[in-house]
């Protein structure tokens, strides 16, 4: 009998309590046309009350955990994936298609290891607000295998929130290079059930401490330790959550001296901030003395401006007296989403 072929395609899916969402998720992966040679999924269920039973069309694996590891899970997918490439999803989203993903993979260098998915939410909310240009997000991601394992997979201490930027953080230290493909796309329903507001800041604020205490260099690491906080204060205030945001920092304060350090050099760090992509992004179209509107201020609007100021650019606060704009987030999908919300002005 003839060995199975190795599937270019491994989908892994944590799930947790949520076996109705599960299912939506595998018969949206069933749907897309992959033959049994091509794609795989794995199930890692997180210690559900109930045992999840998947179905699926594609082949299936399904890999219990004693206890709900979180993200974590994703690294016992990882040890039974037969797949080259490692797709993964939460139990809440899945692809829109099966061409985009297999150009993406198949188009992506040597020295790419990860390649991030244009995340569109359900119901026409725009795209997912997370990650960074060289930061992916977990539920729309395709990460070689051999890059995963070598560089450890998620940190179980993390749970959920933030280990996605701790993982790509080891991924560029090692050589890797995270990419950004428009052909694969990921529909992210965000199931509001299980997400409690006060544990989400109470992580944000101590699992983004000990990445910038494990990773920031030496000259910038109070700094952007000190602006982590003053942007998950203000989200919890805005959310109403400041207990847990007191809470997490409480533990972050506990805990912070325990972060092994592994400083990244400068241009490792721009890279890791999105402010190598910014000036790279800007450099070709602002001329020094432009005047320049930020706008749709987000994650890292500070590197914009930095940015713009190097290029000998003006910044003004209203877009009425700018000679143009720059969406003011480093994250890809609020990026994308404010471009062409203005080209439509």
């Amino acid at each position: 009998m003839s060995a199975r072929r190795v599937p270019l395609l491994s989908f892994v899916i944590p799930t947790h309590n949520r076996a109705a969402d599960l299912r939506v998720t595998l018969g949206m992966l069933g749907s897309l046309g992959f033959d049994h040679q091509t794609a795989e999924v794995v199930v890692v269920d997180n210690a559900s009350e109930e045992p999840v039973e998947p179905e699926c069309a594609l082949p299936t694996t399904l890999v219990r955990s004693s206890t709900n590891l979180g993200a974590a899970g994703r690294n016992l997918g990882a040890e039974a994936a037969r797949g080259g490439w490692i797709v993964m999803l939460d139990d809440d989203s899945s692809p829109l298609g099966a061409s985009g993903l297999l150009d993406a993979v198949s188009d992506a260098p040597s020295d790419v290891a990860a390649v991030m998915a244009d995340i569109h939410l359900s119901g026409g909310r725009g795209r997912e607000r997370g990650g960074l240009p060289e930061v992916f997000i977990g539920c729309g991601v395709a990460i070689r295998r051999d890059a995963f394992v070598r560089t450890g997979g998620y940190d179980p201490s993390f749970h959920y929130y933030a280990e996605e930027y701790d993982l790509a953080a080891r991924l560029i230290m090692r050589g890797w290079r995270t990419a950004f493909d428009p052909r694969f796309i990921v529909e992210h329903r965000k199931v509001a059930s299980g997400r409690r507001m006060d544990l989400i800041l109470g992580r944000l604020v101590r699992n983004n401490g000990w990445v910038m205490q494990r990773y920031a260099p030496d000259a910038v690491r109070r700094l952007v330790l000190r602006e982590e906080r003053g942007r998950y204060r203000a989200i919890a205030a805005k959310e109403s959550a400041t207990h847990g945001f007191g809470a997490g920092l409480r533990e972050l304060r506990r805990s912070i001296r325990g972060q092994h350090r592994t400083p990244m050099s400068e241009p490792q760090f721009d890279r890791f901030t999105g402010m190598t992509h910014a000036r790279t992004a800007l450099s070709g179209a602002i001329r020094p003395g432009q005047r320049v509107a930020i706008v749709d201020r987000g994650k890292n609007a500070g590197l914009i401006e930095r940015a713009l100021c190097e290029l000998g650019a003006v910044v003004v606060e209203s877009s009425k007296s700018a000679d143009a704009v720059v969406p003011g987030s480093m994250s890809p999908g609020p990026m994308i989403d404010s471009a062409m919300a203005w080209q439509q002005r």
